[in-house]
């Protein structure tokens, strides 16, 4: 598989669990404010994969669980194989990812391959174009994983990172109609660390972000800030 990353000790990528964090090259999307250009681009050295499961190995009593990120993990044609050599190490697995390959997902759910997902939710699905970087961003493929995710009884959170130029009031309620009825959606604070895809982005500010809190929880059980 192609790693492009491994964060060998996070307390934040996975809920209630201490996790090594492994990042993906490679994406479909090209999302303006992504941190992670170096992956999506695919311009970071490689490691090797049966360095990551040593360390894994190794790492038992420390770990709890495995996050698998990127870039967009479901592009890696490898990608079940390699979960069923870390699950056979013994680890949990949190998926990310951006939801439009289902057939993936449905895969690894299918075989009980993973623990937990993460999918990020960029905007409304009529403002997915401008968002995700590309002309089709196959959001009724995302619709779809969710769905998966129901019929498999997954747990998952929903994400959104709050970007000013991208994220309205309109586009927010919008999304509040798109996602009635899911549980857990987190608002993200947009940073820029100076790797981001398109330059001279904004985060959204925090009285904005709590409205938008208060839209969402009209149709969304459990709505939270992170980072702010």
């Amino acid at each position: 598989m192609k790693i492009l990353g491994l964060e060998k000790v996070s307390f934040v990528d996975y809920e209630g669990k201490i996790c090594a964090t492994i990042f993906t090259g490679g994406c479909n999307f090209r999302c303006p404010f992504c941190h992670n250009s170096s992956l999506v681009n695919q311009t970071s050295e490689s490691i090797d994969e049966n360095t990551v499961l040593d360390y894994l190995k190794q790492r038992t009593s420390l770990l709890d669980g495995v996050t698998i990120s990127g870039g967009e993990p479901c592009l890696q044609p490898d990608l079940l194989d390699f979960i069923k050599k870390v699950k056979k190490i013994g680890y949990s697995i949190k998926l990310d990812t951006n939801g439009t390959f289902p057939n993936v997902v449905e895969k690894l759910a299918k075989e009980k391959l993973i623990d937990y997902v993460a999918i990020d939710i960029k905007n409304s699905f009529s403002h997915y174009q401008a968002i995700s970087g590309v002309k089709n961003p196959q959001v009724a493929n995302i619709q779809t994983t969710l769905k998966l995710l129901k019929k498999y009884n997954l747990p998952y959170e929903l994400r959104t990172t709050l970007v000013g130029e991208f994220h309205t009031t309109a586009t927010i309620q919008q999304m509040a109609s798109e996602l009635a009825g899911e549980k857990i959606l987190y608002l993200q604070k947009f940073v820029d660390n100076g790797s981001c895809i398109s330059a001279n982005l904004s985060p959204v500010q925090k009285d904005d972000a709590l409205n938008f809190k208060e839209i969402l929880s009209k149709t969304i059980k459990n709505v939270s800030l992170r980072g702010y």
